[in-house]
């Protein structure tokens, strides 16, 4: 079968492996960097919110 006659799918040997891995694959195939911002990114908004929170507290008389 070759590639004309099915075109909806790509032969193995066009892919040669030059292409650039994208950003967010380099980003999702690391296990330490998605366990630091799965641990960062809440921690940083917990505190930001907690900050809103006591900000908006009405002084005493």
């Amino acid at each position: 079968m070759s590639d004309t006659e099915n075109p909806g799918v790509e032969s193995s040997q066009a892919d040669d492996g030059n292409e650039p891995i994208p950003f967010w694959q380099n980003v999702l195939d690391n296990p330490f960097l998605l366990l630091f911002l799965g641990v960062t990114i809440p921690t940083v908004l917990y505190v930001i919110w907690g900050v809103m929170e006591i900000v908006t507290i009405p002084l005493a008389k």
